[in-house]
């Protein structure tokens, strides 16, 4: 999950984003810094990470203390599905999803093309609990992995509970036919990065970017981004939906790639909702 500059830059307060480090012009500076050791940071800002050399996913917690978990912790995201390793759990509800037509906003944060709600009317139910959807963005490849495949994409619907626990609902994409409900978002995407948030003319319905048939994987993991912080509620819908190529396209072309590599399961359990 990718989970704004500002908010992981994708998730609320705890996923805070980072601050692009200016380059210098001396050469004898240049020099030093090169020779010198790689330090961890900590600052009011955290690091500026990237998917990309010096600041991808296998560097993220070298760039900042705050970002240690990326590295140290035990329950990260995203996973590689197994169907063999998955269990059917008959106690677990299905999810209950309450999405209505809302007023949006998209931005670019440098990581990914985010979409932020304005108002608190989404949700979901997960075993009585509910969660309040905060915004959506997206990543190609898709960062989970079902019997070691990717997907084309991927989706993540980001929900948050009274009482501040994360639930990522993951749907997976594959090229196919259109999604017209997407138009309205591909019309006005943002190809450069800005702090400025473009406003989406009248109202969109998520639900046109689920697939009909919920059935899910559960999984407690991480954000998939800086600083991958754990106790995470995942939800990744096994039935894919379908988007153009031309679609999937437009997007490539902003970000060529901005997934994170499959992390190890270890003692964690996948379950599903059959």
């Amino acid at each position: 999950m990718r989970i704004n500059k500002k908010v992981s830059r994708i998730l609320l307060p705890i996923m805070v984003l980072s601050v692009m480090a200016g380059c210098g012009s001396n050469e004898q500076k240049d020099e030093a810094e090169a020779n010198k050791e790689p330090a961890t940071t900590v600052s009011a800002h955290p690091a500026h990470w990237s998917y990309e050399g010096e600041t991808s996913p296998e560097h993220w917690a070298e760039l900042d203390k705050l970002f240690t978990t990326c590295s140290t912790g035990t329950a990260q995201s995203p996973i590689n599905i197994l169907h063999e390793k998955v269990q059917d759990d008959e106690s677990l509800s299905p999810i209950k999803v309450e999405y209505a037509p809302s007023p949006v906003s998209i931005i670019n944060n440098g990581h990914t093309i985010q979409v932020n709600l304005k108002n608190q009317d989404n949700r979901i139910t997960l075993e009585g609990k509910t969660y309040i959807l905060q915004q959506f963005h997206f990543h190609l490849p898709s960062e989970h992995e079902v019997d070691g495949k990717h997907a084309d994409m991927e989706l993540h619907f980001v929900h948050k509970s009274e009482d501040e626990t994360l639930a990522v609902l993951s749907v997976l994409i594959t090229k196919g036919s259109e999604n017209v409900e997407l138009k309205k978002l591909w019309s006005v995407l943002p190809s450069e990065e800005s702090e400025q948030e473009v406003p989406v003319e009248g109202v969109f319905d998520m639900n046109q970017l689920l697939p009909t048939d919920l059935h899910s994987f559960r999984y407690q993991g991480s954000l998939t981004t800086p600083p991958c912080t754990e106790g995470v509620q995942w939800i990744v819908l096994e039935n894919p939906v379908q988007w153009s190529d031309e679609q999937i396209g437009k997007f490539e072309g902003i970000f060529p790639h901005d997934n994170r590599p499959v992390q190890a399961l270890g003692s964690r359990e996948i379950d599903s909702d059959k």
